[in-house]
């Protein structure tokens, strides 16, 4: 990618890059030394560019963002305040360019059958699932099934998967915290509209029902009642090593795992 200005930045919107910086650095708790060091750079240099007094070239704020853990989406918008061109391209996923990543994580959901696995984008939207997840989705009311299927939705809305849910409580504050963490990384309106609305959802008043027997003590489980079974589940979150595309860099695959031998009994049971 080339400068838009010879001079290495656009003087216009210079100035904006330093905050942005400072801010990723401040959210991820990093001194401007810790930073220089990692970089490669001096404590002086990184607080000049933090002021607006140095101008970053491209592989400078690439370096720093590479160290601050920005994701790719945002390194498109320090390039961009620091006058230079987009690095990273968002291709639509059904894009024929990204026709091995789909295929690749078609396989990869197929072959984790007959256990739920799915894939979801930046907005917990479903792009892709397998049968498994097809099972849990069993009873819940057609307009959540309507397409974009949410994740969140499915799960915590009173008509998708929350009445069946053993220990709700716990697990609906295992994933507003899970999109806390999510909308501090990315800063995005959108995920804060979507956690806005489910975290309005009501929860059933009383206490939490007894899910011993499908405890786990290494994880929170997701312990749910289906076709008068009682099921539990603990999950784990995958996403793509140094993506250069923002689609594919906020792709993530969710899979479920038995967590008591009663449940994969079932879902062996069921492909039997």
């Amino acid at each position: 990618m080339t400068s838009v200005a010879s001079g290495g930045v656009a003087p216009s919107t210079a100035p904006g890059v330093g905050p942005l910086l400072r801010g990723w650095r401040e959210r991820r708790r990093v001194s401007q030394l810790d930073l220089a060091l990692r970089a490669g750079s001096s404590a002086r240099h990184i607080s000049f560019v933090e002021t607006g007094r140095a101008r970053p070239s491209e592989e400078m704020v690439l370096r720093l963002a590479e160290h601050l853990d920005v994701p790719v989406r945002e390194r498109n918008a320090l390039l961009l305040a620091a006058g230079f061109a987009p690095r990273f391209r968002e291709t639509p996923l059904g894009d024929p360019s990204l026709d091995g990543v789909r295929q690749g994580l078609e396989r990869l959901l197929q072959g984790y059958e007959p256990y739920p696995a799915l894939v979801v984008d930046a907005a917990y939207d479903v792009v892709a699932a397998n049968q498994g997840i097809g099972m849990l989705m069993e009873g819940v009311a057609e307009t959540l099934l309507t397409p974009p299927l949410n994740a969140m939705r499915l799960t915590l809305h009173p008509e998708g998967l929350a009445p069946r849910i053993r220990n709700l409580r716990a697990w609906r504050g295992h994933l507003l915290d899970q999109m806390e963490r999510q909308i501090a990384l990315h800063r995005s309106a959108p995920l804060r509209a979507l956690y806005e609305e489910v975290a309005a959802y009501p929860v059933p008043d009383g206490p939490e029902e007894e899910t011993a027997g499908s405890v786990v003590h290494f994880a929170l489980p997701m312990v749910i009642e289906h076709d008068g079974r009682i099921l539990s589940f603990v999950s784990s979150i995958a996403t793509f090593n140094t993506p250069m595309d923002v689609t594919v860099a906020e792709l993530a695959v969710e899979t479920f795992l038995p967590a008591d031998p009663a449940t994969a009994k079932y879902l062996l049971m069921r492909v039997a």
